[in-house]
């Protein structure tokens, strides 16, 4: 509604006629997607949408009284908001999320078009948005998120996003506009993400890992591969006292004394859960000490649950009631709650990978682990992940297909492959298959990691690599396949028309 002269007058006839003539073809063109197996609707029904109505986010955003999260990042959105929207659901809450992982900006409005009626009024108390990072300035002026959360900055995508300091001053435009009544929740362990924005009026809360939690990845120096080993004040290079995860750990600088900032959140203990299946984990927070129980392998889902925790203790217990789109009132509803941390346990005990990050699937007769990789980071942590897995240390057997384009979407770009430790795999390979459509230059870059060409099978077509692979691992044994977006998405569309695993909108 607008006001006039402090009096609320209700949107003209033809704006709530647009908005619902945008809803309406929206939702149609989300559910002709599916019925003709063109995918799960993620994108199209927003694009659609948004072409109607340029406003309709805006609209649907401001219309309703749901909590409301953001959460960007190079890695872990996808299963940050999955914990956040778990601990939400077992919390009680309706919550609506792009589960998807579709989060450009047709995407995002897709879910809003999902949740919304014809009227513009969003069934959800939680709203959980996956945002990509190059859409998150547009995406945050839209929603006005109650809470924004920064997972990482890592070198990702250079031919889009630019580099480190480029995404860090979008991302520091967008807590800057920022209400003072939001919170912006920050990677502390990330030097570039601890230091964005300083001075904006936003809440702060600091998540992080306690240099004293043991894990195998645990360093006194950054990787080779790290981005952020300079100090962001005065670019004196960073002194370690832990190193968990590439340039991720307890620092400072020895010029200017810059330092970690204090972790409102930290977990304080992880301790592996037995094949490979998690840790049993502390998390230390303002409102109490929480046991947690975190399903997936490796310390970028620690990461991830402290960001979840982080955000779940940070959402507004309510908001104020917001102006319906239509003219009529709207029914009573109560007010948004907030996940409660005590259920975060529970929450998480349940959770299942996202489709692509270290998915396990039955193929075939064999097992098949999908990893979804597209940076150094993603991509040696999955490396790192697989390579200390139940059974493998000491186990040199292992069958991997290695599939990536240099689409738009995956970056044009391939330099970033020769930052990832591929010399570390080698040595445990039984087989490697290629795939792609710059399948060649991945298998030089295989060649210099010390593979033998002629143990190599490039096979292109993504379909017939994984016949291939599958074909070249005996039953009972597992392929283990790294992949980037496109490729990782069309290989699962094989899988899909097999029946090994459903479409991947339904997960």
């Amino acid at each position: 509604m607008r006001t006039t002269n402090g009096v609320q007058v209700p949107p003209p006839a033809s704006e709530r006629a647009r908005l619902a003539l945008a809803l309406a073809m929206g939702k149609a063109a989300g559910t002709a997607a599916q019925a003709l197996k063109l995918g799960g609707g993620t994108s199209v029904s927003g694009a659609v949408a948004r072409r109607i109505d340029p406003e309709i986010l805006q609209k649907v955003a401001a219309a309703s009284n749901a909590s409301k999260v953001a959460v960007t990042g190079s890695n872990g959105k996808t299963t940050t908001c999955r914990m956040i929207a778990a601990m939400g659901d077992v919390s009680g809450l309706r919550v609506l999320q792009n589960r998807a992982g579709s989060n450009l900006l047709q995407g995002v409005i897709s879910a809003a078009v999902r949740g919304t009626d014809l009227h513009g009024r969003l069934d959800a108390q939680l709203l959980v948005l996956e945002v990509d990072e190059g859409w998150v300035g547009r995406v945050n002026a839209a929603v006005q998120p109650d809470v924004f959360v920064i997972t990482n900055i890592f070198r990702d995508q250079l031919d889009r996003f630019g580099e480190l300091y480029s995404m860090a001053r979008s991302l520091e435009k967008a807590i800057e506009a920022l209400p003072p009544s939001s919170t912006v929740v920050l990677n502390a362990d990330d030097p570039l993400v601890a230091s964005l924005a300083p001075d904006a009026p936003a809440r702060r809360v600091y998540f992080g890992i306690q240099s004293d939690v043991s894990n195998d990845s645990d360093a006194p120096t950054p990787e080779h591969s790290a981005d952020t080993i300079r100090c962001v004040r005065c670019q004196h290079p960073l002194t370690y006292k832990a190193v968990h995860m590439s340039h991720l750990g307890e620092y400072w600088c020895p010029e200017c004394g810059a330092e970690r900032p204090h972790l409102d959140v930290a977990v304080t203990t992880a301790l592996p859960l037995a094949q490979g299946q998690g840790f049993e984990v502390t998390i230390d927070t303002p409102a109490g000490t929480f046991p947690l129980q975190v399903p997936l392998p490796g310390v970028h889902n620690l990461y991830n649950a402290a960001a979840a925790l982080a955000c779940a203790q940070s959402v507004p217990t309510q908001s104020m009631p917001a102006q319906p789109m239509p003219a009529q009132p709207m029914p009573a509803q109560p007010m948004p709650g907030q996940p409660r941390p005590d259920d975060a346990r529970r929450a998480l005990a349940g959770l299942r990978p996202a489709f692509g990050r270290l998915e396990a699937i039955h193929a075939d007769g064999r097992e098949v682990v999908l990893a979804f990789v597209k940076n150094p980071t993603s991509y040696n942590t999955s490396l790192r992940t697989v390579l200390q897995g139940p059974g493998r240390r000491g186990q040199p057997r292992m069958h991997l297909l290695a599939a990536h384009s240099h689409t738009v979407v995956d970056g044009q770009d391939f330099a970033w492959l020769w930052d990832v430790d591929l010399e570390q795999l080698v040595p445990r390979l039984a087989s490697l298959t290629i795939s792609g459509n710059r399948a060649e230059e991945v298998a030089l870059r295989f060649k210099y990691a010390g593979a033998d060409p002629a143990a190599m099978r490039v096979v292109p077509d993504r379909a017939a690599a994984l016949r291939t692979a599958l074909a070249i691992t005996p039953p009972g044994e597992t392929l283990h396949i790294f992949a980037g977006y496109t490729p990782m998405r069309e290989l699962r569309a094989v899988m899909e028309r097999h029946a090994w695993v459903p479409p991947f909108w339904q997960e």
